[in-house]
């Protein structure tokens, strides 16, 4: 593995990844058909928190922060830090004071497959982090690995340059080349359902609005007044 740092990447408009947010993790996931998902281990350390952005990728070693104070200069406005560990590791990777330099540099987040610390103060910052865990664990500055490289972030391939979306669903991967495809596909489905939504306030049934009951008749389903009937 070479240890490197890739100073020029693909930035999809800002608006662009902005719609993404507004429609939400679970919306892109299904644009994407139903791909692009993070492992569900990876949560908010606070909840509401809402994001999109470029993804600025660094390889680090377990234990080992080194190469996320490196990734911190490639990073612009909107961006998004995602942090892939070269082993299983839960280790305190992340904690206010990068965080803070990331923040002035307007950086929308982090999302980091290891452990993060100073929760209170994080929240009080307002800047969200997406982790595998919280550890107040210390860490070293040793080993050297990559910035701006494809990685394997929480089991999700992503390259520099593809647009991350998280909130409290999770997070989603979308590559760079799919952005405004998955976009579109996106808000049709969120225009979908809320022309919907009134017709399930009202009490109506999937099974009828979606004309389920003779598909489940035919895949043989039956239905009995009493158990005793069986």
């Amino acid at each position: 593995m070479r240890n490197v740092v890739v100073r020029n990447i693909p930035r999809a408009p800002q608006d662009l990844l902005d719609s993404l947010k507004v429609h939400g993790v679970a919306t892109v996931h299904e644009a994407m058909g139903r791909d692009g998902l993070m492992r569900p281990y990876m949560r908010p350390i606070y909840a509401g928190a809402c994001i999109s952005g470029t993804a600025v990728t660094c390889l680090a070693a377990p234990g080992d922060n080194w190469m996320l104070h490196v990734a911190i200069e490639q990073c612009k406005p909107g961006d998004i830090l995602v942090v892939a560990v070269m082993t299983d590791n839960t280790d305190g990777m992340i904690g206010d004071l990068i965080c803070t330099a990331l923040k002035v540099r307007g950086v929308s987040g982090v999302v980091i497959d290891a452990g993060c610390r100073d929760i209170r103060t994080l929240t009080e910052m307002g800047f969200p982090v997406w982790s595998r865990a919280i550890s107040a664990r210390g860490t070293v500055k040793a080993t050297l690995g990559q910035v701006n490289m494809p990685v394997v972030c929480a089991g999700t391939w992503v390259n520099p340059g593809d647009a991350i979306v998280a909130d409290d669903d999770g997070v989603v991967v979308v590559p760079h080349a799919e952005i405004e495809r998955v976009a579109a596909l996106a808000a049709q489905r969120t225009l979908k359902e809320a022309a919907a939504r009134p017709r399930y306030e009202r009490g109506e049934l999937f099974l009828d609005s979606g004309n389920m009951r003779q598909a489940l008749a035919d895949a043989g389903l039956v239905y009995v007044d009493s158990a005793a009937d069986l």
